[in-house]
């Protein structure tokens, strides 16, 4: 079987949404320590290989807002497409407690290799869908409820974004004017990272952007993927009228 570094769902949808999903999968491509990158299966499962639950949520709010969806089909731990080809955590080696064995020795070859198979088709994939004019970019990612020796994380959802992203405060305004979620604001991250999906492809192009974290024992099963769905699609149009974008 081929290996595709990305899968794209409804390519030729109308809406000026593209929904990315830069985490979706804990997939080690075959090129990549023979598909093994020395940890367990455990480890494999967890939020440090991908964003466990982001790939339903997208798919269903792609159907949902009737908008294309692009997705990475590598982990995070080969290499991290939402980080810059220049950064410093492109192919981690210790992320949350867990040392990555087959990632120690990574030399400029090894990562080319990664680039090129991996990190720059999935990005070109990326491009060519945002190249619509009037094109609004939503990433959707997942964060684990507490990291290892931390406190536990509040927020069900988080929004983060750049200062002088126009798009993203109206979507946090949307989501708070309920007021029965605990939503981050550039948490539980920060909201601007130089080089990555969303400031390549949104912030320098001057699209339109947000990049949602949702917490992952949220979306863990169906249920909780069809609600989230239904809550996205439904106030990021509210959002996106309120910002007369």
């Amino acid at each position: 079987m081929t290996y595709t570094p990305f899968f794209i769902e409804g390519a030729d949808r109308p809406a000026r949404w593209l929904i990315t999903c830069d985490h979706a999968s804990n997939m080690v491509p075959p090129f990549v320590g023979n598909g093994d990158l020395g940890l367990p299966s455990a480890d494999m499962q967890r939020h440090i290989a991908y964003d466990p639950g982001a790939l339903a949520v997208c798919q269903l709010l792609g159907l949902r807002l009737d908008a294309p969806v692009v997705a990475s089909n590598f982990s995070r731990l080969v290499i991290d497409p939402n980080r810059g080809e220049d950064d410093p955590t492109l192919v981690m080696q210790l992320y949350d407690g867990t040392i990555i064995p087959a990632n120690r020795q990574v030399d400029a070859t090894e990562r080319a290799l990664r680039l090129d198979r991996c990190y720059r088709p999935y990005h070109a994939a990326l491009a060519k869908l945002a190249a619509r004019p009037d094109t609004v970019i939503v990433s959707v990612h997942s964060f684990t409820p507490q990291l290892r020796g931390r406190e536990p994380r509040p927020w069900e959802i988080g929004i983060l974004h750049s200062d002088n992203e126009r798009f993203s405060p109206h979507l946090i305004a949307a989501l708070q004017a309920p007021g029965d979620l605990c939503v981050g604001i550039n948490e539980p991250y920060t909201g601007y990272l130089p080089g990555d999906a969303i400031d390549t492809h949104g912030t320098k192009m001057g699209r339109p952007n947000t990049l949602i974290e949702l917490r992952n024992d949220l979306i863990a099963e169906a249920a909780g993927q069809e609600y989230w769905a239904d809550r996205l699609a439904d106030v990021l149009p509210q959002a996106l009228a309120m910002s007369h974008l």
